[in-house]
């Protein structure tokens, strides 16, 4: 027992130095402006991945392709990037005024240009954490490219096998029947040296409406690519412009999104009123106020629980429809951001909510009634900046007013170390991974109020981690096995609470007993083979913890 613990200990260790490892060479290469991930320049980040095969990337250290991790990082990179030998990191610089229209990945909002054949441009306007996030995933993109060249190229001539030439010819005929269908699914099963049902299965799910064999267009361009970069050495390079490193940590996007939602708030006589921060979903919080409101009919036929999971559902769009009118006509301020930080804000004044039901107290004058204002998911760091600069004073005119900021709550989605899919953890301090910085608090939540309800709740410290494409298991075991008592991990707890903690205790520029709120529910197990965040969404189990959650602190919000 006691070697086992040595060797998971050596593990743990050897993961961590390859995650420092990595960081400390993305942040050389953003200062060197450029590198090319396939050569010298790029080797560290390689090797270090390798080294700590997150559990996302599955099989990213073994001969044989990842196709989990494949589709997990197709859905956070625009459409095309498979094809471009040129990757440009930008800041905000002007391509929404031109003629290049924006490709937004499916699973990460941040804009994108296809500038021509060769290049693609990625605005980055959330922080150093979005940097690390594309980097990673670029970093593991190219090391499956290069197992697709070592599968197919026979000879230092470039000659290629029987397989990626029946590839190539399918790709370049677009259309396919079925059995031609199979007969490529075959060829390309035998290049990614997987079983024919694992490759047919996978097919689909990179499938757009405008293009049903993209999963062959991108194995295509990523083997090309490679091959190129072997034979003709005309490397893939990652450039970072002139603009995005100076602007880089000056706050430039949160300040002007800070700013916009208190001068809104200003506009509505609202800045001095009670103001209770929420940073979650932009559907929950109106969901659960309004939603007795405006759906009386479907309440008598269903219970709350019920309705909840039918507007969950994408196809129920005149339902939700429904309950957005009714938000709009009775206090809700939607506040779409074109600030660039990619975070939109509801605000709700409260005084204004007809509460049919009485589930909360909302009964109180105007001048007293709280204004709840909901904030979308921010991504890693950008936490820190969005908080920091919507805690500070609004300057209005000659004037500098502080915000009445009663509480600030934080609910989201993160990796259990313990449980399943669903459950919820309530955290009582917030470790920073790579560093020495921990931040304990007193969580105005308790397992005590979340209990009963049919879903287990964890209580314990948790692990802001620097990306969650560094899940590493020998690491997140240590953490869960030792004294730290860790029970999850997330990407924006420690950032949060650096801003609140700076805020109240150091600025002065909200009350220094701010009521703090933390709770997530599980995303993914990433202890658990098939149940890390590459095994797919949560789907409609993520429906009850999610307003489990938002009802209580609705709740302590109404009774404080």
């Amino acid at each position: 027992m006691s070697n086992l613990k040595n060797i998971r200990r050596t593990r743990a260790q050897e993961s961590s130095n390859a995650i420092e490892r990595m960081y400390i060479t993305m942040r050389h290469l953003f200062n060197r402006g450029f590198y090319k991930p396939m050569g010298i320049s790029g080797e560290t980040l390689r090797e270090a991945l390798l080294i700590l095969r997150p559990e996302i990337y599955g099989s990213v250290a073994e001969e044989k392709l990842e196709l989990d991790g494949l589709l997990y990082v197709i859905d956070r990179l625009p459409i095309g990037i498979e094809e471009c030998r040129f990757i440009n990191l930008t800041s905000d610089e002007g391509y929404g005024n031109s003629h290049f229209k924006p490709i937004v990945p499916p699973k990460r909002r941040r804009n994108c240009y296809r500038i021509d054949e060769e290049q693609m441009n990625i605005e980055i306007t959330r922080g150093r954490s979005e940097i690390y996030d594309i980097l990673t995933h670029l970093t593991f993109l190219f090391i499956e490219s290069h197992k697709i060249m070592r599968r197919v190229l026979i000879d230092e001539e470039g000659s290629v096998n029987r397989d990626w030439q029946k590839l190539e010819a399918a790709v370049k005929q677009k259309d396919l029947t079925n059995a031609e269908r199979e007969v490529v699914l075959t060829h390309t099963a035998n290049i990614l040296g997987r079983t024919f049902k694992e490759v047919a299965q996978v097919h689909p799910l990179f499938s757009t409406a405008d293009n049903k064999e993209r999963f062959f267009n991108i194995i295509y361009n990523l083997g090309r690519l490679a091959i190129d970069e072997t034979i003709s050495n005309n490397k893939r390079i990652v450039t970072f412009t002139p603009v995005l490193r100076e602007r880089l940590g000056h706050h430039i996007h949160g300040e002007v999104w800070a700013d916009k939602i208190k001068q809104i708030l200003s506009e509505n006589g609202l800045l001095q009123r009670p103001i209770h921060i929420i940073s979650a979903n932009m559907h929950s919080v109106m969901n659960t106020l309004y939603a007795p409101l405006a759906l009386p009919t479907e309440l008598k036929k269903k219970p709350i629980n019920a309705i909840y999971e039918d507007l969950s559902n994408s196809a129920n769009g005149k339902l939700r429809q429904k309950v957005n009118k009714s938000a709009s006509e009775n206090g809700m301020i939607y506040i779409e951001d074109k600030s660039g930080a990619n975070i939109n804000v509801q605000l709700f004044d409260t005084s204004k909510i007809n509460n049919p039901e009485e589930r909360f107290n909302t009964n109180k004058d105007e001048a007293n009634a709280p204004v709840i204002l909901v904030m979308d998911y921010a991504f890693g760091e950008q936490a820190y900046e969005t908080i920091d600069e919507l805690l500070k004073p609004f300057q209005l005119g000659e004037k500098q007013i502080h915000l009445d900021v009663e509480s600030i709550s934080i609910m989201g989605k993160a990796g259990i170390l313990e449980g399943k899919k669903g459950d919820i953890m309530i955290p009582s301090a917030h470790l920073f991974e790579g560093t020495a910085d921990n931040y304990p608090f007193k969580n105005n939540l308790k397992k005590k109020d979340l209990e009963g309800n049919g879903i287990d709740v964890y209580e314990g410290a948790m692990i802001t981690v620097l990306g969650t494409s560094l899940q590493n298991k020998d690491i997140l075991s240590f953490f869960h096995d030792s004294t730290w008592n860790v029970i999850g991990l997330e990407m924006e707890g420690a950032h949060y609470q650096k801003a609140i903690q700076a805020a109240s205790q150091l600025r002065g520029n909200i009350k220094p007993k701010v009521k703090v709120r933390y709770a997530y529910y599980a995303s993914d197990n990433p202890l658990e083979t098939g149940s890390t965040l590459a095994s797919g969404g949560l789907g409609t189990t993520g429906v009850k913890p999610t307003y489990l959650i938002t009802e209580k602190i609705l709740e302590q919000i109404f009774n404080d």
